[in-house]
């Protein structure tokens, strides 16, 4: 664990020591206040609760987590920084961890600098606060599901904006696995098992429980589920990569 906590150390130094993340940072905060206040109408609702806050949540980390996963291993195989990082005592498996750990508590950072908005909604009334907190874990799970999968892509190509379009196509595939618009394209064919896999998929329905406050152990294992896999995907890549 030493040298996962090393690189991920060493990463967040790398995020704050240029102005990638304030900068993302602020695009975060700015576009999370507009679809809460405007799209979401907080004020307008005269309900105590976050739901026109993380209503949108899905739908900027389509964006703006691809922008951030997009850098981590295309940029080192584009200068050439990650033959060094691998040749360093450490595995895959822990340089992985290392730069997924440090981009998702940088996520983490940015989203616990919404509190505020938390803060406002007790002013105005009586909000179920633990229903919010398990909502703001479910934002950060997936959060996590969105970064393990673009990170896996961002090892197959060394240009980031490559990776930062594939990064969307999958993740978009993920967020609306369920609705008919995907499942049309298998109902003609496919067993209803592979339907109901297909729909299970969805990172929509698994985060609507959790963003009013239900917390279902399902939900939280698919998450878990979803960052290994593409983990682990993302490790073998690595090795393919170095073989060759």
């Amino acid at each position: 664990m030493s040298q996962v906590i090393n690189i991920m150390r060493r990463e967040l130094q790398a995020y704050f020591s240029t102005p990638v993340a304030y900068v993302f940072i602020v695009i975060f905060l700015i576009l999370a206040g507009t679809f809460t206040f405007y799209l979401g109408g907080l004020y307008e609702r005269g309900i105590a609760d976050l739901d026109p806050f993380f209503r949108f949540h899905p739908w900027l980390y389509l964006f703006l987590v691809p922008a951030i996963s997009m850098r981590l291993w295309a940029e080192e195989r584009k200068s050439g920084t990650i033959e060094l990082l691998l040749s360093l005592p450490l595995t895959p498996l822990q340089a992985v961890l290392g730069k997924f750990l440090a981009a998702w508590l940088f996520l983490g950072s940015a989203l616990a600098l919404t509190v505020p908005v938390w803060i406002t909604v007790n002013y105005l009334g009586d909000p179920d606060n633990g229903s919010i907190l398990a909502a703001y874990i479910g934002s950060w799970l997936m959060a996590g599901g969105f970064l393990a999968i673009g990170a896996c892509i961002s090892a197959l190509t060394r240009n980031q904006v490559v990776a930062f379009i594939l990064s969307v196509v999958v993740c978009f595939g993920f967020l609306l696995s369920g609705l008919p618009m995907i499942m049309n394209l298998f109902n003609a064919w496919a067993p209803q098992a592979l339907l109901d896999a297909v729909a299970n998929l969805s990172f929509l329905s698994h985060f609507s429980a959790l963003s009013k406050g239900v917390i279902d152990l399902r939900d939280l294992v698919f998450f878990a589920l979803v960052m290994v896999f593409w983990l682990f995907a993302n490790v073998i890549v690595l090795e393919l990569k170095k073989a060759d």
